[in-house]
């Protein structure tokens, strides 16, 4: 059986479990505004720390505040080795709204905004959440590199990049992450999570059960039957499993999912398994 590692490191000194926890769904519909039910948001955050989870991945977006203020409300004062990562680069007018804004005046606003929110001199991980389109990358990944060098951001991500973007960035600074969307059945990034594992730079994937595709998975019925378990445990497993770079963020607001969640690092599947599950989705 493939080796599996419980943790990674970041750069070179922030050692994660590789089951982390992302809090984008603490917010309410189309990730925007309060919780429906605050005092479960609450109670899901502090459960995932009793559990093991010491990486945390959320957005200025996600409410907007909301999510990071919520971080802070619930384990402030951190425990140590809590490592947060948070990201800029979007604006949001409405439910489900996301416009792209990755220009040095937005950036400088969010990232301030975030230190203020979880209440941070620096924060761990600070992610692009995108390349804007419309401001040249070179502005973007100066005002990051300025950033690390002022003290306010330790290490340096980006989200749904190509493998020329983040030789581009690494130009700026390290990557020591990259966030893009990637499943067991949407393996449109593989060549990016293949660079970046032999780069040791870690893969954290979103969507990471594809939500809204379960009819196609289906096919992991079997396997999950097999271990009394889920067919998103299966599919959160597979990912464990696939490269030793790969941290994983499954957010939920609800304690029963999350300790749902908890249980994928004991869900053991065998070599014989893993190349069964590539057959079934590909």
């Amino acid at each position: 059986m493939t080796k599996f590692k419980k943790t990674f490191t970041l750069g070179a000194d922030l050692t994660v479990n590789r089951l982390g926890y992302g809090a984008m769904r603490i917010t309410g519909k189309g990730v925007w505004g309060v919780p429906e039910n605050k005092t479960e948001a609450i109670k899901v955050l502090k459960l995932a720390i009793e559990l093991g989870v010491n990486f945390i991945d959320t957005a200025d977006s996600y409410g907007p505040n909301v999510s990071e203020e919520l971080i802070a409300e619930a384990l402030y004062p951190y425990p140590k080795g809590l490592v947060i990562g948070t990201k800029g680069g979007f604006l949001r007018s409405g439910p489900n709204s996301w416009v792209i804004d990755s220009s040095p005046k937005h950036l400088k606003e969010a990232l301030n905004g975030s230190l203020k929110r979880l209440k941070l001199d620096c924060i761990d991980l600070y992610q692009l959440h995108r390349i804007d389109p419309k401001v040249p990358a070179e502005e973007t990944f100066s005002f990051l590199q300025q950033a690390q060098k002022e003290g306010k951001v330790k290490h340096v991500g980006l989200s749904e990049v190509s493998v020329d973007d983040i030789k581009k960035a690494q130009s700026y600074f390290k990557v020591v992450s990259v966030q893009n969307k990637y499943s067991i059945d949407y393996r449109q990034w593989e060549a990016v999570l293949e660079y970046c594992s032999t780069n040791h730079i870690a893969f954290i994937p979103w969507n990471p059960i594809n939500a809204g595709n379960l009819t196609k998975m289906e096919g992991l019925k079997k396997i999950a039957d097999l271990y009394h378990a889920t067919i998103p445990q299966v599919a959160l497993s597979w990912l464990l499993r696939h490269s030793n770079n790969v941290l994983l963020i499954p957010g939920t607001s609800r304690v029963s999912h999350l300790e749902e969640n908890m249980k994928v690092a004991s869900i053991e599947l065998t070599d014989s398994e893993m190349k069964e599950l590539d057959g079934i989705v590909q």
